[in-house]
């Protein structure tokens, strides 16, 4: 008699005692990412920005392949501070297709100055910046979804569609609404931890 294959658990328990949401699996650099920054709201204009380039960066790979070369990323784009962002040149831009570190995608490293350059302008133009604009597109708090079974996951949302299409009307690429879904979860935008998971109050903030 066929058997019908039972839904993969939203929740593990690890041996440190502690309940998690299933995606980070054993990996400790994954585990330590979703015990430590997925789902923190963050409001440092910075830090935004880097988060929206590396997940454009992510785009067709998995986030563990950039989570693995966020440090090279980091050095090989001026820490991410946008305003040196926007200066590169096309010749680093050659420097940094030679750059087995990071991902070497012309297109997307193109689009990483370019969105420097549309960051700053919301920056000097947005009231607060543009940690300001990108939190008005959920009221200024985080989205509490309350997941609780892979039914309930999404991949993108109307708040995300609405961000998406603000971003790529700034000058941003790389943002379609799943990117930005991507993005607003990991920033704390949305806490699309798994009721039950040990991060899911500690996010509701």
């Amino acid at each position: 008699m066929a058997t019908t294959a039972q839904p993969k658990p939203t929740l593990v328990k690890h041996p440190d005692g502690k309940t998690r949401c299933r995606w980070p699996g054993d990996d400790p650099l994954y585990l330590a990412y979703h015990d430590n920054e997925w789902g923190v709201p963050e409001h440092d204009s910075r830090a935004l920005f880097e988060k929206i380039i590396l997940d454009g960066f992510q785009a067709g790979l998995s986030w563990i392949t950039i989570l693995r070369k966020r440090e090279n990323f980091r050095r090989a784009f001026a820490g991410f501070v946008p305003a040196k962002v926007a200066r590169f040149t096309p010749r680093k831009v050659e420097s940094l297709m030679r750059d087995s570190g990071i991902v070497r995608n012309r297109a997307k490293i193109e689009s990483a100055i370019k969105s420097a350059k549309a960051w700053l302008k919301i920056e000097a133009e947005y009231p607060g910046g543009f940690s300001a604009f990108v939190w008005s597109f959920v009221g200024g708090k985080p989205i509490q979804r309350n997941v609780r079974a892979r039914k309930d996951f999404i991949a993108e949302s109307d708040e995300s569609r609405a961000l998406s299409k603000a971003l790529k009307k700034a000058g941003f690429n790389f943002c379609g609404p799943t990117i930005v879904y991507a993005f607003m979860q990991a920033v704390g935008m949305v806490n699309d931890h798994v009721v039950g998971c040990h991060r899911h109050a500690a996010c509701m903030q």
